[in-house]
């Protein structure tokens, strides 16, 4: 059998003495198959995409846009800017828009009762309560309207670059939606940044004014190690979810959208992340410091330099057909003397079948200094003849 390392060692010298811009790996066939018209599924420790489909359309948020009210709000607590103490007003906006009268997903909070943002959290994040999120949202900017503006900006700052919020409840609202794979990518920032407020996705049950209310979030009692995150729906677009889940030191998040009904969301997600857990082997492709592969030089000492990561690089790879892997290392090249050591020169990135897995940013390993002037006149010359063909 050819291991991963003799297929992604070859690869990288081959691209490696070409020295031209790679181009992606010709589509093959998924290894995996889902109902959903939008997916996407990480592994939180490598980084690696286990599946993608479609995962940048833009979609409506429905209630998955409270995964980035829960954001606003851990970002203030763990700023000091309020305390889960605090306490919040039920207006009558809130009431009515995402109240009892609402017949909406609601914590049933009491007209003009006060209410601890603690108690608040919970309801947004088991219960899915708009009265919730509307109370929280007048309580910190005012306004639905300014929290949302609080809300574009924060998914800006954490990386989300096409996400848009108009309301903290994901309500139908003309110019609001998102995508999949920020979705996730938030969902994953929420994990890392906010360990003790993430573990209310995990909640199985909250009451609040006398009513017991279970977590939405139908993963949770799966057995598959789900502790979080969201549920949603919208008319037009269908079902969609968020989800995560541990098991034996991995973990996986994995987003789906465009679902017919509840039933087939919660048994897509499952045999999705079930999937994921169990097909797939954790494999150190490089050590820390290792060479992964080389660049050309152009009018050097030397004809090519080392380039590593800065770190190790481990990936997840298919237990079964291993063939499916493809690696380049992609870099504008060659790499005009002298170079430093540390330079950032190209990304090394890893194919799954046609599924973009991974991308490590790759630098210099070593110094080069300028050759001697017949090695930069040679150099010249093949640079010349090779950029013609180019």
């Amino acid at each position: 059998m050819i291991s991963l390392r003799s297929i992604l060692c070859g690869v990288f010298l081959a691209f490696a003495a070409a020295g031209l811009t790679a181009v992606a790996a010709a589509a093959q066939e998924e290894l995996f198959e889902t109902k959903a018209k939008q997916a996407f599924m990480i592994d939180a420790d490598t980084g690696t995409v286990l599946f993608s489909k479609d995962p940048d359309k833009l979609l409506a948020p429905a209630s998955l846009a409270k995964l980035m009210t829960a954001e606003v709000i851990f970002d203030a607590v763990e700023a000091g800017r309020y305390t889960m103490d605090d306490t919040f007003a039920v207006s009558e906006h809130a009431w009515r828009t995402g109240g009892a009268p609402s017949g909406t997903s609601t914590m049933f909070a009491e007209l003009k009762s006060l209410i601890r943002l603690q108690d608040l959290i919970q309801g947004i994040v088991v219960q899915s309560a708009n009265d919730g999120c509307i109370i929280v949202a007048e309580g910190m900017a005012g306004s639905e309207e300014n929290f949302a503006v609080q809300m574009t900006e924060r998914a800006r700052a954490i990386g989300l670059e096409k996400s848009v919020f108009k309301n903290p409840t994901g309500l139908p609202a003309e110019g609001q939606f998102v995508t999949v794979r920020e979705l996730l990518k938030l969902g994953i920032h929420i994990w890392k940044e906010y360990p003790e407020l993430y573990k209310y996705y995990a909640q199985p049950d909250f009451t609040w004014n006398k009513i017991r209310q279970r977590n939405r979030n139908p993963l949770l009692t799966m057995g598959i190690g789900a502790d979080g995150m969201q549920i949603g729906f919208t008319e037009g677009e269908g079902y969609a979810i968020v989800g995560s889940a541990s098991q034996n030191g991995r973990r996986v998040f994995a987003a789906l959208a465009g679902l017919l009904n509840a039933r087939e969301r919660a048994e897509e997600a499952r045999k999705m992340i079930d999937w994921g857990m169990k097909s797939f082997d954790k494999k150190l492709l490089f050590a820390d410091g290792e060479v992964v592969g080389e660049a050309s030089v152009y009018g050097g000492e030397k004809g090519g330099v080392a380039l590593k990561a800065k770190g190790p690089i481990s990936i997840l790879i298919p237990a079964t057909n291993r063939d499916k892997v493809v690696a380049r290392i992609i870099y504008e090249g060659p790499i005009i003397a002298p170079v430093e050591e540390g330079m950032p020169v190209g990304i090394l990135k890893v194919w799954i079948g046609n599924t973009l897995s991974q991308e490590t940013p790759l630098y210099t390993a070593e110094k080069i200094g300028l050759g001697a002037l017949h090695q930069r006149a040679f150099d010249a010359i093949g640079e010349l003849l090779i950029g013609w063909m180019r």
